[in-house]
């Protein structure tokens, strides 16, 4: 009975060939004619009527070859399986995958072109039904029974994947055992590689990991997936106890990434510009060619947090991303799914690439993540001051210790932007800290609560962080219209059981960068340097050496200070002290948190009336960073600096010192000359409103370039200057001033 069956695809397949064969006869002579002044046909034509016929009519040809002396010679024991797995299987689908799914998925008449480009796809139908016979009469014990199912099986898989468009998207296919392997995430990640990065997509299905690099689409062909390796989840571990190499991980400089970021934001208001002229669409097309290399490029640097997945065999790989709730996101779903206790096995290369084919049509992420890729209608995000009091928690079973982080999405990615400090030994801890976040075309505010771990003798850090173990985590969206009021906003935010109250409140960049005079006659806040020094009877305020004294005793190695934010109730706690004279100031800052110090210091110097660098010199600042002659820039920038008026000039070369003794001290608190430039330069040199370039029109929208606009990143450009120059050659008069007077 098998050989009978097996007769008849014989049959079928020398009809087959010969129609082939018949199609390859005019091929040569309507190619010739192409290039002659009256051709036939074009050669695109010729390509689409004769699409890879030479190659299919090898295909069968190979198969019909394979097959016929099995037949003439049968015997119990043939089989036939393994030639329809490897010859005739594999040689249709790379047909119909180069062919594309919008003609076979097309609606198809018996005489139209693509009926014959659907023949191929037809002949597979054929075989299936023949792989069914054969296996009706192959007992379970012949060797060829399971060649025969598998090779039924993929046959099964590649009709359902090029199933009509109006089937509803698959998110499963059959496996070995009939059942159904499912996707159950996907996104796209930065793989570590031999010390590069690369962009991959990632597929987590409910029994392995795969990751694969998408194509480049070529004269509009679909989406295409290259599988790069895959993990069988039963083999997957993230910690691997023989490996004792750190792992390095090759950071970009921030100000390389500030750099980006510039040229991103230049880019969308050259498109917006060119938008609102008319202009013609090739320009704009140029222009967003140009956006999405630098966007790409800024998504493969900017993430430095590792996710580290090993095989059984001790094969390792890493994957990098920027944020804490993505990485633990893809390592609960992995741990839950590998509880299913699945059984190792491994793909063949055909299933592997039947799987990788199936990732175009499951994949639940369809664009890499950069903003080019929105809709046009897509909010472009908040930019400005986000205030956020996390207040409390409740739901936790037991007593732990406890704090939270927040994050933020900007420029495509997300970053951590505060934390909390630890509530000790606690079901109910209540914080209530406020930050005050700094928003760049964000949409998304993330919470994750962690439990602190104070297990110092843990050597091997699961992907080389934090202990910390994840017990929360939660995310809301940024609404532009629930936060357009003044008023703070109540939330809720439900994670694993427990919940966390926060109140928000927003305040849109044309207000946040008002520089607001006090209207209080006495205090420090808001009064010119000038009032406040004369008051005291010294050069520099009170409240600069009070605070950088603090920070150099310290908060020299604190981790990111100035730029991570302080508790804002107790910043507004040490304002106050500061403005009414309390002889306790000093008691009040040896018990607060270092960067909260930090935190009323920037306060200071943001809430002054007129910039450290006055409002008349600033133009000049700005366009004397700007010259290309070096000795010209130095003649200039050190003429306007000693032009500064003398409480400002004494102040700023005081705080100047101490910011390059921090720089020092950069391989612990990872603040790099450049990191404090970006956080003090807007801040000692943005002019007043009247003189500032930045909109302040309530009605004009802010767009996403403004916080990282060429004026900012000028401020930026100042204030590195003076920070870079070994020596400042003032007179000797006033530095000696600075440094050991007795009134300062």
């Amino acid at each position: 009975m098998r050989k009978w069956v097996l007769s008849g695809i014989l049959a079928s397949e020398e009809t087959y060939l010969s129609h082939l064969e018949a199609l390859l006869l005019p091929m040569k002579p309507l190619k010739a004619a192409a290039t002659t002044s009256q051709p036939v046909l074009t050669i695109p034509q010729i390509e689409t009527i004769f699409f890879k016929v030479p190659e299919l009519y090898e295909v069968h040809k190979e198969f019909y070859d394979g097959l016929l002396p099995r037949v003439q010679q049968w015997s119990h024991h043939q089989r036939v399986g393994d030639l329809f797995q490897k010859q005739y299987l594999t040689g249709v689908m790379s047909y119909c995958s180069d062919l594309g799914c919008n003609v076979i998925h097309a609606a198809i008449s018996p005489f139209s072109l693509k009926a014959l480009l659907y023949k191929p796809v037809d002949r597979v139908t054929r075989s299936t039904l023949v792989l069914h016979d054969l296996l009706k009469h192959t007992p379970c014990s012949h060797p060829d029974h399971p060649l025969l199912q598998d090779a039924l099986r993929i046959s099964q898989n590649f009709l359902s994947s090029i199933n009509e468009e109006t089937t509803p998207r698959r998110q499963s296919m059959t496996v070995k055992k009939g059942e159904n392997r499912q996707l159950l995430k996907d996104s796209f990640m930065v793989e570590l590689v031999e010390g590069a990065r690369k962009l991959r997509h990632v597929f987590l299905f409910t029994d392995l990991l795969l990751c694969a690099k998408l194509k480049k689409q070529i004269g509009g062909k679909s989406q295409q997936y290259d599988s790069k390796w895959y993990i069988p989840l039963s083999d997957l571990t993230f910690q691997n106890a023989d490996e004792s190499e750190p792992l390095h991980i090759p950071q970009v400089p921030d100000e390389e990434l500030d750099a980006m970021k510039v040229k991103i934001s230049h880019i969308k208001s050259e498109i917006q510009r060119e938008k609102r002229a008319n202009k013609g669409s090739k320009v704009i097309e140029r222009l967003r060619k140009k956006l999405s290399e630098q966007e790409s490029l800024l998504l493969l640097t900017s993430p430095g947090m590792a996710l580290r997945v090993h095989n059984r065999n001790g094969k390792g790989y890493t994957f990098l991303m920027s944020s804490d709730y993505e990485r633990a996101e893809w390592k609960e779903t992995i741990r839950e799914q590998q509880k299913k206790c699945f059984k190792s096995f491994s793909l063949t290369s055909m299933e592997l690439q039947m799987l990788t084919n199936s990732c175009v049509k499951l994949q639940t992420v369809h664009h890499i993540p950069l903003t080019i890729n929105k809709e046009e209608d897509e909010s472009p995000g908040l930019h400005g001051f986000l205030n956020v009091i996390v207040h409390s928690a409740s739901g936790l079973k037991q007593s732990l210790n406890l704090y939270c982080t927040l994050e933020v999405d900007s420029f495509g990615y997300f970053a951590n932007k505060a934390k909390t400090r630890v509530y000790r030994y606690t079901t109910e801890p209540k914080w209530n800290e406020e930050f005050e976040i700094d928003l760049e075309g964000s949409q998304t505010l993330r919470l994750l609560c962690y439990e602190k771990s104070y297990n110092k003798t843990k050597q091997i850090k699961e992907d080389g962080d934090s202990t910390d173990r994840i017990i929360g985590k939660g995310q809301i969206p940024l609404d532009p219209q629930t936060l357009q009021g003044k008023d703070w906003q109540r939330t809720l935010i439900p994670m694993n059981g427990i919940e966390v109250k926060l109140s928000m409140k927003f305040t849109s960049r044309e207000f946040s960068l008002k520089r607001m005079p006090s209207r209080k006659p006495m205090g420090v806040f808001g009064i010119k340097i000038s009032t406040v020094t004369k008051r005291e009877h010294s050069k520099v305020p009170y409240i600069v050496r009070q605070c950088l004294e603090e920070i150099e005793r310290r908060g020299m190695e604190e981790v990111g200070i100035y730029r991570v934010s302080g508790v804002a109730t107790d910043i507004q706690a040490l304002k106050a002290a500061f403005d009414t004279n309390n002889k306790d100031v000093s008691v009040m800052m040896s018990e607060m948190d270092v960067n909260a110090i930090a935190g009323t210091l920037k306060l200071y110097f943001r809430e002054l009336p007129e910039p450290l660098f006055t409002d008349d010199l600033y133009p000049n600042f700005a366009g004397g960073i700007a010259l290309s002659d070096s000795v010209a820039k130095e003649s200039c920038m050190l003429n306007l600096l000693l032009s500064l008026p003398e409480p400002n000039l004494v102040t700023f070369l005081f705080l100047l010192d101490h910011l390059k003794r921090v720089a020092d001290k950069e391989s612990i608190n990872k603040m790099s000359l450049h990191n404090l430039a970006t956080v003090f330069g807007p801040t000692l040199l943005r002019p007043a409103e009247k003189d500032s370039m930045i909109p302040t029109n309530p009605t004009q929208p802010i767009s996403m370039g403004d916080s990282w606009s060429l004026e900012v990143m000028s401020q930026v450009q100042v204030l590195l200057y003076f920070l870079q120059l070994e020596t400042i050659p003032t007179p000797d008069s006033k530095r000696q001033s600075i440094l050991f007077s007795t009134e300062v």
